[in-house]
């Protein structure tokens, strides 16, 4: 199947790559993360309205859906840009419809709300912290961009079920400590929660959770597509450029055979992308499959295309002063980023239906 954008969307998507491309090119980026600097990036992407896009104007985006937040995760992934305060705010603000005025400040101002769950887990209601009537007691390690949050969104599972919390950082037992990735693109931190006050939201924990967990397998998917893409470009480049035997390696037939698959890869991926995104705007049944299958292949093919990409580079292309080691990092950190692949495809064989035993 081959997933077709409408006319709106892909000028939106032509016109952020070529916005990203004047503001975020490779020599920025990494200044940036060489100064592990992201506010300077995600201030001008909220400053110029990018990061609304895809989120409901009621809550002080600019519109669209799930599809268009994909379209964004994609071009961020191109460029390896800071995403970590990004991603929190395109899951976490559908679920601040109960918070009008904290949705408003994350798309309106960038200040992030930071769902506290582990980062290399799938989101879920059962987590090692505990509720004590409005106090919140527990340590979550890896929560991604929890070091800039203003405000933690806490899951507690009890004897009565799963329910979300609201933490502001500033409240006396909040203690958060970063962690260092190998991919600065991303951040993540490691919260602990001492006697907090806490405020527990009117909300189903449970199926709120659930569309987070779709959500994120659609988005993170979308970011390695972008990454992937990426690295092909700079693998069919590079083997143009340089010469064996007197002759560019791209004329090899191994080289070529190599980059073929890598666009078959990049090329399915995009449609798994895509229609994992609608049906999760459209609400299908089968969304959470849909999402799974999205996070599980696409994250999976980005890094193996990055294999691929390197073997063609060699040795050149994970020195820091190459670009190819961006978009490795990235992807590799995304087929792990909110659940490994193992884990999804065990979400999507425990949804899909026994077949008889043929005689």
């Amino acid at each position: 199947m081959h997933w077709e954008l409408s006319a709106e969307q892909q000028l939106f998507a032509t016109s952020l790559r070529e916005w990203l491309a004047d503001r975020a090119d490779a020599a920025t980026v990494r200044g940036w993360l060489e100064n592990r600097d992201p506010r300077s990036f995600e201030h001008i992407f909220v400053e110029e309205g990018w990061a609304g896009v895809g989120l409901s104007e009621e809550l002080g985006g600019q519109g669209g859906g799930l599809l268009e937040l994909a379209l964004t995760a994609r071009e961020l992934g191109r460029t390896a840009a800071p995403s970590a305060g990004w991603l929190q705010t395109a899951l976490v603000v559908p679920t601040l419809a109960c918070e009008p005025a904290l949705a408003r400040a994350a798309t309106e101002s960038g200040e992030v709300t930071a769902l506290a769950v582990r980062a290399d887990r799938i989101p879920a209601g059962f987590g090692p912290v505990r509720a004590s009537v409005n106090r919140l007691h527990g340590q979550i390690p890896c929560v991604l961009a929890a070091a800039r949050a203003r405000h933690l969104l806490v899951p507690v599972t009890d004897d009565t079920g799963a329910t979300l919390w609201l933490v502001d950082v500033a409240e006396a037992g909040v203690d958060i400590r970063s962690r260092s990735l190998l991919d600065r693109s991303r951040e993540v931190a490691d919260v602990e929660l001492d006697d907090v006050t806490a405020r527990r939201l009117d909300v189903d924990a449970t199926s709120v959770l659930s569309e987070i967990s779709t959500w994120a397998g659609v988005l993170v998917a979308a970011d390695a597509l972008g990454a992937a893409e990426r690295m092909l470009g700079l693998a069919v480049e590079y083997s143009k450029q340089r010469h064996q035997f007197g002759q560019p390696i791209g004329s090899f037939q191994a080289v070529k055979h190599a980059a073929a698959q890598m666009l078959v890869t990049i090329e399915s991926s995009m449609s798994i992308v895509y229609y994992a995104a609608q049906s999760a705007e459209e609400q299908l049944p089968d969304r959470a499959v849909h999402a799974a299958v999205a996070k599980a292949q696409v994250t999976s093919g980005a890094a193996e295309v990055a294999d691929s990409a390197l073997t063609l580079h060699g040795a050149v292309g994970y020195t820091w002063e190459h670009d190819l080691q961006l978009f490795y990092k990235r992807a590799k950190l995304d087929r792990t980023l909110f659940g490994a692949p193992a884990t999804w495809n065990e979400r999507i064989a425990a949804a899909l239906p026994l077949l008889p035993a043929t005689a």
